[in-house]
Order: structure tokens, then sequence, then C-alpha cells
């Protein structure tokens, strides 16, 4: 049996104005996040797509979040709520492929919020770690 310890696959998709913000706010600030996290920016949240979702998760990653501007201080208005109907539509469907819902999830953050950024990468590496790899990993 070996001791290696599953490094997850993750991919987070981003506004270009909080999300997108607050990870390089991380990195100027120099707030450690995990390596294994893939950047993946969007105009707004809103244009985040159940497919480009599901296509994530195709490509082999193992979780994937989403991170869009704070409730209520969207810079496309509401996109950011259209970002998290997609998102939620996405985790019933994974749910209903036995996939897990779980391996998707949002989280909203002003683009000074290194910090924040940090925390959620963390919290979806330990997530996923305790799930285990996606079984339709090639």
């Amino acid at each position: 049996m070996s001791d290696k310890v599953f490094e997850p696959e993750i991919t987070a998709f981003m506004c270009i104005y909080c999300g997108y913000m607050a990870a390089d706010t991380a990195s100027a600030l120099r707030i450690e996040y995990p390596a294994n996290v893939k950047l993946i920016k969007l105009p707004c949240t809103g244009k985040t797509d159940t497919r480009y979702l599901l296509k994530a998760f195709e490509d082999g990653a193992d979780g994937v979040y989403v991170v869009a501007c704070p409730k209520g201080n969207c810079h496309h208005v509401r996109g950011n709520e259209r970002g998290e109907l997609k998102v939620e539509y996405t985790k019933k469907i994974l749910d209903d492929i036995g996939l897990g819902g779980e391996r998707l999830n949002m989280y909203f953050m002003s683009g000074g919020q290194g910090q924040s950024f940090a925390e959620a990468a963390q919290d979806m590496t330990d997530r996923i770690r305790e799930m285990g790899p996606n079984p339709l990993r090639k």
C-alpha cells in the first residue's frame, strides 16, 4: 500500500472582476494556496455554462468551483445570480449521474479578498481529497 497522499486536480472558474482579482490579490500578498488549482477566467460568472463545468470533470478535474462577485454587488448586475443557478443545476446533474454534486461549489468574494480566495482553494482541495479521485478520470 502506498503512503502517497491523493492530490486532487481542481478547476476554478472565476469572473475577471472579483474572482480573478481575489486570486491576483492572494498572489500579490504572497498568500499561499494549493498549487493544484487551475484558474480559468470568465467575463462574468453569469457566463458559466453547465457544459463548461461538466467538461472540466470529463477532462479529469476531481473538483470544480466558481468564484463570483459578492451577492448584490455583481459588475454585471445579476451575473453572479445566474451563475449560481447554473451551478445548482449542474450539482443536480452530478448527483443524478453518480459523480456527486459536492464535487462542485461556488464562492462569492470581492477582488480584495485574497485570503478568502486562498481559503476557498484550500476548502475545495480538502473536501475533494476526502472524497477521492474523480471516477471519470482517464
